[in-house]
């Protein structure tokens, strides 16, 4: 798993009623992009560290045209 800054962390809930968690990643700790990651969380509004795992997935920022 890879990212870049302004890339999104989406991790599916552990049972069928669980929703998804979505962040930006804010900061890299290793320039390649392998985890872990500065995440920042849409529903606590709130940074922390995250060492993803099989229930991640990366959402990769698309560059919108001007």
């Amino acid at each position: 798993m890879h990212a870049n800054v302004g890339d999104w962390v989406v991790i599916k809930g552990t049972r069928l009623d669980d929703p998804y968690r979505k962040g930006e990643i804010v900061e890299l700790k290793h320039s390649d992009g392998r985890p872990p990651f500065h995440v920042h969380w849409l529903d606590t509004d709130r940074v922390t560290l995250v060492f993803p795992g099989p229930d991640a997935h990366i959402e990769h920022r698309t560059v919108e045209p001007v």
